[in-house]
């Protein structure tokens, strides 16, 4: 059975690419997000396996989303990303104790470890 993906970002082209990378790898993407807003309302309703959530969104904070998504009833693994590659690291003083599974720069996106982090395997 394939892992469904929630892809959270505010840039429409970087949500396009991290889609086409996950199809690649088996993963299905039941939904794209811009926002906390749309993104807690597509987890409500499609019920996604992970998330891919970007650090910084328009309206809030991805890390709190990404601690809100997590929690969740059905535990979805979340994986945080941003351009920023010191944006989540102890030397940046901002842990991964938000529930996430995982933290990729967004360059490095295609050559993560998705299969292991996502879907867990």
């Amino acid at each position: 059975m394939s892992c469904s993906v929630l892809v959270v970002d505010d840039d429409p082209a970087f949500r396009g690419l991290a889609t086409r990378i996950l199809v690649e790898m088996d993963f299905v993407v039941i939904a794209e997000a811009g926002t906390c807003v749309a993104a807690r309302a597509a987890a409500a309703d499609l019920r996604p396996d992970a998330a891919l959530v970007d650090v910084g969104l328009p309206d809030g904070d991805g890390l709190a989303l990404a601690q809100e998504l997590a929690a969740l009833p059905w535990r979805p693994r979340v994986v945080l990303t941003s351009s920023d590659p010191e944006a989540v690291s102890p030397s940046a003083g901002v842990g991964l104790g938000v529930g996430a599974v995982g933290f990729v720069a967004k360059d490095e996106l295609p050559n993560a470890p998705l299969r292991t982090m996502l879907a867990g395997n």
